[in-house]
């Protein structure tokens, strides 16, 4: 499986960004699908993932401003950011594994190479 994020860039507070992540190779066998981020000099962290099944998870500091969502068709990931704020600054990466849909970055076998997001003004 290969994962290509994209859609990142610099954006002011309160604005918006959509990531995505095009998925191809043995993508039918995948059982969850996420977005994590990391900041420098922070560990990497979940952000938002999305099962087979559509159940989302979200971190507690995007609940409410992120949205994950999925084109089956298109075998693309998105991760739409809104009312961003400077701490979303960060690498964020897409990630993928056959069998489990937890929190735990080492738990996920695919990755993207990542997509920078920075919110300055």
């Amino acid at each position: 499986v290969q994962l290509v994020e994209s859609g990142g860039g610099l954006v002011q507070p309160g604005g918006s960004l959509r990531l995505s992540c095009a998925a191809s190779g043995h993508t039918d066998s995948m059982h969850c699908m996420g977005w994590f981020r990391q900041a420098p000099g922070k560990e990497r962290e979940r952000v938002a993932s999305i099962d087979s099944e559509g159940s989302t998870s979200y971190a507690d500091s995007v609940k409410g401003r992120f949205t994950i969502s999925q084109d089956n068709a298109k075998n693309t990931l998105y991760l739409q950011m809104n009312s961003l704020k400077p701490e979303d600054t960060a690498m964020y990466y897409c990630a993928a594994d056959d069998w489990v849909c937890d929190e735990y970055d080492e738990d996920y076998n695919y990755w993207g190479q990542g997509t920078q997001v920075t919110v300055s003004s």
